[in-house]
């Protein structure tokens, strides 16, 4: 799994950082930052909810 934002269409909802707070984080912007791209096997159910309820589909999940 890799995992990677658009930022310029984030609206900076925060449901990714709130949903799987050990991959995303939001700047002071309130923009999303991907803290880890490639997350552990645990923290990918949680990592494709986040791309899931983003309400502005910035986050892409992508399997390798």
């Amino acid at each position: 799994m890799h995992v990677s934002a658009d930022r310029t269409v984030c609206v900076g909802a925060g449901l990714c950082a709130l949903t799987a707070p050990e991959v995303f984080d939001q700047d002071d912007d309130g923009l999303v930052t991907v803290l880890t791209p490639t997350p552990t096997e645990k923290g990918r159910r949680a990592t494709r909810q986040a791309a899931n309820l983003c309400p502005s589909r910035a986050i892409r999940v992508t399997d390798e």
